[in-house]
């Protein structure tokens, strides 16, 4: 009889996965399991993971097949997989690409199957027929070219994902080179997990690419596989960014990098309006409106200029009003750039739909094992509070009590030892109050930026940071989004909003770049113990599971104990100069 011990996983009939951690086919067995299954829980011993429609349609869109699947499940589980879950996968995975959007023989989008009754299922949705113009023939019906994103929109959510293979409008061209020595002077190659990516997005120019998601940690080149992607599509392009330092940022990398004229780049913002064959906006300036309820100011964007391609940096935070604007852009090539597929808002079958499917991920824990990212490790420290604070902390609302415990004074304390530990590291704090950090800037007199920090003087900061001339930056939730921290090798999250996995993502990233003399990254979480905060906690400690870290939980005392001997070696040294002073 087959020793059970030998396998790793159990398949329960509810579709959720139970993998042991301890077990030695673990990483095996999870580093598979992620392409096909969402991570839910992720206590010390056993992680669950769930089978989902969606994560099922994401992986035949990357091409993974139901055998595979299975295949794998039989491999790890200790027992028999359960028929229904069998059947689950075989259904899901059959029912990507059993519809298909595509050009018949005179260029009329229509939506085509095989299977008539799928046909005549749709026709008869109420929900479908506002986008339906009329059946072709049995196996295919007509669609108004106009709402070729609405129609996916209404059909995944009745449970039918749609390949999109009509192909896409080519827009005004605009070739350029890549360089092989970039403008600063450093070597500059594509890396292979960077031009797989590219590759498997493009798909040659053929209609099975051209749209979709690459999902790369922070710190592995997204910008890259955007530039490389720009360049194997050849055309005007407009890239959507979160904040206008990222403009710079994605400016600063085309000129560097290729042969781009700067004249040929233009900047959408608050401070600039210009058009360029290559426009980089960002997505408030696309959701402005005058008055609430009002008209988009802005989204003539959109058709301003025959664009052949589009570029979504940090898709996850994809607003809205810009999901409804794309829509009606699906003949434009569309690329969506993330560290998380993971939206707070749910809308993760709007960013397939609309966006495209993942067409490419590679783990977190893979690229460190080849030094492409830094090596993090992740540490909580749960601090008391004291007994005023207590006592308010127990009468307060909810909102408060979240607020209170991420303000708690006690953490200073820590903080302070912290700092004493990398006071020869490059050191971000990160906070979500300003109150909370402000005090902390003044008390440890380190420079602070927040959302309200003129450009002029954060690229000032920044830029000493990245030379060594300020060792520690207080910074706000403008640390959440794509800022250019290199050498930062530590981050100190004191305060956010804790439940949320993207943000956790971009946090995480800031210190994830590769390090010159050294590649480790310390990455802390300083939390009120026994309050809201911990409760929240779950989705970080989610999501930084399911990159595979290890995240190590102290309370306060241990974390004092772990660096008590650092810091009694300090203080002996102190009182060895005290007394050669005497």
């Amino acid at each position: 009889m087959e020793d059970l011990d030998q396998k790793p996983l159990i398949v329960q009939s509810d579709k959720t996965l139970l993998l042991e951690v301890d077990h030695p086919a673990f990483e095996e067995a999870r580093t598979i399991i992620s392409r096909f299954a969402e991570l839910e829980k992720s206590p010390e011993y056993l992680h669950t993971y769930r089978i989902t429609p969606l994560s099922l349609w994401n992986a035949a869109a990357s091409r993974l097949s139901a055998e595979a699947i299975i295949d794998a499940l039989y491999k790890f589980s200790k027992y028999p997989v359960p028929q229904v879950v069998n059947a689950e996968i075989a259904t899901q995975l059959s029912r990507y690409g059993k519809l298909k959007l595509l050009r018949d023989e005179t260029g009329d989008l229509v939506l085509h199957s095989k299977d008539a009754n799928y046909i005549k299922e749709i026709s008869r949705n109420k929900k479908v027929q506002p986008y339906l113009q009329g059946p072709k023939d049995a196996n295919t019906i007509y669609i108004n070219p106009d709402f070729r994103g609405h129609v996916k929109q209404a059909l995944i959510k009745i449970g039918f994902p749609v390949e999109d293979i009509a192909g896409y409008d080519q827009g005004n061209e605009h070739k350029f080179e890549l360089l092989t020595i970039t403008k600063t002077g450093r070597d500059f190659i594509i890396r292979d997990y960077q031009k797989a990516s590219i590759d498997a997005f493009y798909a040659g120019g053929s209609v099975e690419g051209g749209s979709g998601v690459v999902v790369l940690p922070c710190g592995a080149g997204k910008t890259i596989v955007g530039i490389g992607a720009m360049h194997a599509v050849g055309a005007q392009t407009l890239i959507l960014v979160t904040n206008t330092l990222s403009i710079r940022q994605w400016k600063n990398e085309i000129l560097d990098k290729t042969t781009i004229k700067e004249e040929d780049i233009g900047e959408y913002s608050g401070d600039k309006k210009e058009i360029k064959p290559i426009t980089i906006a960002t997505y408030n300036i696309l959701t402005h409106r005058k008055k609430k309820g009002g008209e988009f100011t802005h989204f003539h964007l959109f058709s301003s200029n025959n664009w052949g391609f589009i570029v979504y940096d940090e898709v996850h935070l994809l607003p809205a009003p810009v999901f409804r604007m794309t829509s009606e852009l699906q003949a434009k090539r569309r690329l969506g750039l993330t560290a998380t597929l993971v939206r707070e808002d749910g809308l993760e079958e709007d960013v397939f739909s609309l966006i495209g499917p993942k067409k490419y991920e590679v783990a977190w824990k893979e690229l460190e094992k080849k030094s492409w990212i830094a090596e993090a490790k992740c540490v909580e420290v749960r601090v008391p509070m004291r007994s005023l604070m207590r006592g308010m902390y127990s009468v307060a609302d909810d909102r408060e009590k979240f607020r209170l415990s991420s303000e708690n004074p006690e953490k200073m304390r820590a903080i302070g030892v912290l700092l004493h530990r990398h006071k020869n590291d490059q050191v971000l704090i990160i906070g979500q109050y300003i109150d909370q950090i402000e005090k902390i800037s003044k008390r440890f007199q380190i420079p602070l930026i927040t959302g309200k920090t003129p450009l002029s003087e954060r690229t000032i900061l920044y830029q000493a940071f990245r030379t060594g001339e300020v060792k520690a930056l207080v910074v706000s939730k403008v640390a959440n989004f794509s800022i250019d921290l290199p050498d930062a090798n530590v981050a100190i999250q004191i305060s956010g909003t804790f439940g949320s996995r993207q943000e956790e993502a971009q946090r995480l990233g800031r210190v994830l770049r590769p390090k010159e003399g050294g590649n480790q990254a310390m990455f802390y979480s300083l939390i009120s113990s026994e309050s809201s905060e911990e409760r929240f906690s779950h989705n970080r400690q989610l999501f930084l599971t399911e990159q595979g870290y290890e995240y190590y939980i102290y309370s306060y005392e241990q974390f004092k104990g772990e660096y008590g001997t650092y810091m009694d070696i300090l203080r002996e040294r102190k009182k060895m100069k005290e007394q050669e002073a005497t």
